[in-house]
């Protein structure tokens, strides 16, 4: 539950941050900073993974998931909202990792996943139709590229979600796995990091907010998230987590000032229902 609630408060922190930062420098920062140290704090185990030959294509999708989520989660954040993009990237994830499923394990769509999609799939319609309302800070125009960035978003962590899962049933530990996935991703962040990082440094309270960033919502709730599916069952886990986007939402009306219209909070809970319904239903692999 802690881990949903520092997730949460990602696209808030973002806001407060100064000097034309972009959303590429955010994720690449948090992504670079927050994987090092997920790698450095399991770095033996982790470098098990990283040499298990069998799996290192496994690895390298779950690293690339790792890449585009956060570059164009940030960015859907910036183009549509806070709420919305948060929305958005975290409830297509299981969608997508459900088409994954069945286009790689060859597992069946149920009906309750055909139903779950279509009642979220009327959602995020709803969202782009008519989700900000007048005097709200985010521009209508650039909502639509920014629920495609979301959906980019969600697809990247389903990605890694299902690679990293393939990674743990061939015995591996899910915090190596983790710092692995993390650690890889970090190597071409760190790059886009260096080009656009500049404006998170020139002040004090951005370089405060990006070290926030790296070390509570990406490393600390990371660990947190790998705990509790060791201790908790995993669909029960998965319903936690949909406290993150309830989390970014209320931050988002009380604190950045975003308005949404009634389609808008219309769309927000279908998707949420869509995807609570599709969570209880399927139950996902564990990382132990």
């Amino acid at each position: 539950m802690l881990a949903s609630v520092l997730w949460g408060t990602t696209g808030t922190s973002a806001t407060f941050l100064t000097g034309g930062v972009s959303p590429l420098a955010i994720g690449a920062t948090t992504m670079t900073l927050g994987g090092a140290l997920l790698f450095a704090t399991s770095a033996r185990s982790s470098l098990a993974v990283v040499r298990d030959r069998s799996h290192r294509g496994w690895l390298l999708a779950a690293a690339a998931g790792m890449v585009v989520y956060p570059l164009t989660f940030y960015a859907a954040m910036d183009l549509a909202g806070v709420a919305m993009g948060n929305v958005v990237s975290l409830g297509s994830g299981p969608l997508f990792a459900a088409l994954l499923e069945w286009r790689v394990d060859r597992q069946r769509l149920t009906l309750r996943w055909m139903l779950s999609t279509a009642v979220a799939l009327v959602g995020v319609a709803l969202l782009v139709g008519g989700g900000h309302g007048a005097g709200s800070v985010v521009d209508p125009a650039t909502v639509p590229l920014g629920v495609l960035l979301g959906l980019a978003a969600g697809a990247g962590y389903a990605l890694f979600t299902y690679s990293a899962g393939v990674i743990v049933r061939a015995g591996h530990g899910g915090r190596a796995t983790m710092g692995a996935a993390f650690g890889l991703a970090a190597v071409p962040l760190s790059v886009v990091m260096l080009v656009t990082a500049a404006p998170l440094v020139a002040t004090v309270a951005n370089a405060g907010i990006a070290v926030y960033l790296a070390v509570g919502p990406m490393f600390l709730a990371y660990v947190l998230f790998a705990r509790s599916l060791r201790e908790l069952r995993s669909s029960t886990v998965t319903v936690v987590t949909l406290l993150e986007p309830l989390v970014a939402t209320l931050l988002a009306v009380a604190v950045v000032g975003e308005r949404l219209e009634a389609a808008g909070w219309m769309g927000l809970a279908l998707i949420l229902v869509g995807v609570t319904v599709l969570s209880t239903a399927r139950h996902p692999r564990q990382m132990a």
